[in-house]
């Protein structure tokens, strides 16, 4: 299963916003096999209409969403990479995830201290940015060394070549604090970055934490601006939460989360553009498998085959894949369900080659 990890500086309202996070939308563990849930782990189901929807149509006894997993990031200190406060812990944790979101404060408040005395979005992504990157050059530093006697001896492969040309390409731009901009990299390059592992390397989301009265109209904050734009710069996303108020509404039922938004001039949660963000970062998409038992949405990594998909479910059904039986989820809805699709010929019997496409309402046909 996925991660995506959520960091921050101290006092930016990073475990304010995961423990709302894990206490709206923690999926029952249950339905989930083989998921053993650490104290800063949860998983955390997708929200999407779709399903409810679908359901509509179907009536099944249990609708599954989406799920993947929020880990919390032991807080970050400046000198993380040479040790400093819980440094090696942070950049552990940061190895393990696949994804990141990064709680920016944007918020002014007199009774909440910033480490840095003062609130500045840019200044704290840097402070983070500065500390993977210094880590990552350390690895490098030693992985270029390891390549170079592999490339001169006779072990060396097009692998190990390709390698150590592109780290180093990049470490004199890492040493210097500069996050690599995959769009500089030919595809090749780009593979062996995203295989590197390198911390400074993985995804991003921000996390904008406003006050409570800035939530409606987030663009009227200055330093939500200038993160805007920093973003647009790095081809990001920004989601505006106010951490605060996600603690308050998940101790809310939905009818009064529904109330209490609408009185805050709000249409949803933050944390549900939160999760749609990070589920979007970490490359994924779903289809939908729909029967009188269950209606449930199933990630997958974005540009998967149909086999691929169907090895999601279980591995026997990749191995054994035949077709897959699909309607696009606008023409189930638009038909009233599968049996209207399939009268109309909207249902595709799809082979080993297609790629599925976020919403497929898909039956697997396969044999073991």
């Amino acid at each position: 299963m996925l991660k995506a990890g959520i960091v921050g500086l101290p006092n930016v309202g990073k475990s304010t916003l995961f423990n709302a996070l894990t206490a709206s939308y923690q999926a029952e563990s249950a339905n989930y096999p083989f998921c053993t849930i650490e104290p800063n782990v949860g998983i955390v189901k997708v929200p999407d209409k779709r399903l409810q929807t679908i359901s509509d149509f179907v009536k099944p006894q249990e609708i599954i969403p989406a799920v993947f997993e929020f880990v919390d990031i032991a807080g970050l200190v400046r000198g993380a990479s040479q040790g400093e406060g819980l440094g090696n812990q942070f950049l552990a944790h940061i190895r393990e995830v696949d994804a990141i979101v990064q709680v920016v404060r944007c918020f002014e408040d007199d009774n909440i201290t910033h480490v840095d005395g003062s609130v500045d979005p840019l200044r704290d992504i840097d402070t983070i940015v500065l500390e993977l990157c210094m880590a990552d050059a350390a690895s490098l530093k030693k992985r270029i060394e390891r390549l170079q006697k592999t490339v001169k001896g006779k072990e060396k492969d097009k692998q190990s070549v390709a390698e150590l040309a592109l780290f180093e390409k990049i470490y004199p731009l890492i040493e210097s604090g500069e996050v690599i901009n995959p769009a500089t990299l030919d595809d090749e390059e780009q593979v062996l970055l995203k295989q590197s592992q390198l911390l400074s390397a993985k995804p991003i989301v921000y996390a904008a934490n406003l006050s409570e009265a800035e939530l409606a109209k987030p663009e009227a904050n200055q330093h939500f601006q200038r993160l805007m734009v920093r973003a647009k710069e790095e081809g990001r996303e920004v989601v505006a939460i106010s951490a605060q108020i996600e603690a308050e509404l998940s101790e809310l039922s939905e009818a009064e989360r529904m109330d209490y938004l609408e009185s805050l001039g709000v249409h949803s949660s933050g944390v549900d553009g939160l999760i749609a963000a990070a589920f979007r970062t970490l490359g994924l998409e779903t289809y939908i498998t729909a029967g009188e038992k269950e209606v449930r949405a199933w990630p997958y990594p974005k540009g998967s085959t149909a086999p691929q998909c169907a090895g999601v479910i279980h591995t026997d059904f990749e191995k054994g894949f035949i077709r897959a039986e699909v309607i696009a989820y606008n023409d189930y809805v638009t038909c009233g369900g599968e049996k209207e699709a399939k009268e109309k010929g909207l249902l595709r019997s799809e082979g080993k080659e297609y790629l599925m496409k976020d919403g497929d309402v898909v039956h697997f046909r396969f044999n073991v």
